[in-house]
């Protein structure tokens, strides 16, 4: 597996180099004003294989009871979303691996739950925006690994990992990232024995396996020519954001919880790494994180892989404890 996905970033590589350039792409996205961007270079955009929606993205899932739901495996992660006095709905990881973006609406806020599963960033965004209600899809194009979204109203494309427009004409604009967080299925349904399940979409797709076997065992991530992270921290690492710093997810394990920057990290075991082994139910434990303000308030955050931390935020603190 691991010499698999060298050879495949080679070939994208040598591919997506080439063919860097939006004349290109006219054909693919005839409405995306292409005159404008905030990229330094088009070479930073590369295609990760799949056409635009081929990772099709699910609108307005259908949802059931917690306590109903029999397939998903305790261990399994799960995105939480909790506004107001809305059930809680839980977003599995084994649909999210295989559809990226989930376009839906919790207490009457319009939401964008998304998963890169090349970068392990897991956010969820206010699709309400100075422009519109947006609605999301996968473009099938990466930089730095990371998926770019499309929005369906104007085809501007938009970095998930930062909630920012990038290419288009609604370059500039960013979306509000809301404060949800990954956890195990078992804690979730123990947590919120009266909330909701997203229920499995209508798709032949092997739910529950992870395509990405062994993925974050490997030294460089896909599509990724940048230096690693600094402090020796591995690229694929898992660390945790919020806002411009970033924890390395071993300190807080090691800790259980820290206070700092005006913030409380907490860890808890139970939930197993999405990327690792080819069932996602059987990967390695690699815990869950929430994270708290002074008053206890849950905070937007994400537990997304150094490297690209690094590279999104170049400027970012890292809070290694020294």
């Amino acid at each position: 597996m691991h010499r698999l996905f060298a050879l495949l970033a080679a070939v994208m590589l040598l591919t997506g180099a080439a063919t860097a350039d939006p004349a290109s792409w006219k054909h693919e996205w005839p409405r995306t004003d292409f005159t404008r961007k905030s990229v330094a270079s088009w070479a930073e955009i590369k295609s990760g294989g799949p056409p635009k929606d081929g990772i099709p993205a699910i609108d307005a899932p259908a949802f059931r009871p917690a306590a109903s739901e029999t397939r998903i495996a305790g261990t399994e992660p799960v995105i939480t979303v909790q506004i107001g006095d809305a059930p809680a709905r839980a977003y599995p990881i084994r649909y999210l691996i295989w559809h990226e973006i989930v376009n839906d609406t919790v207490g009457g806020v319009p939401v964008a739950v998304t998963f890169c599963p090349l970068c392990n960033s897991g956010v969820t965004f206010d699709r309400r925006t100075a422009h519109g209600v947006l609605d999301f899809g996968v473009s099938g194009k990466l930089r730095n690994s990371d998926m770019i979204m499309y929005d369906r109203q104007t085809e501007s494309w938009w970095q998930q990992a930062q909630g920012l427009a990038i290419v288009g004409e609604l370059t500039g604009a960013r979306l509000r990232q809301l404060p949800t967080w990954m956890e195990s299925w078992a804690t979730f349904r123990a947590r919120t024995p009266g909330g909701l399940v997203m229920d499995q979409p209508d798709f032949p797709r092997q739910y529950g396996r992870n395509p990405y076997g062994g993925y974050d065992s490997l030294e460089r991530p896909f599509l990724y020519d940048g230096a690693p992270p600094p402090h020796g921290i591995p690229a694929l690492a898992r660390v945790v954001r919020v806002g411009k710093a970033a924890w390395p997810l071993t300190r807080i394990r090691a800790a259980g919880a820290l206070t700092e920057n005006g913030v409380t990290l907490s860890w808890e075991s139970g939930q197993a790494s999405a990327l690792d082994t080819a069932s996602i139910a059987k990967g390695r434990e690699v815990g869950a994180v929430r994270v708290r303000d002074a008053q206890g308030r849950d905070l937007a955050h994400d537990v997304m892989f150094a490297f690209a931390f690094d590279a999104f935020w170049p400027d970012g603190a890292w809070m290694i404890g020294r």
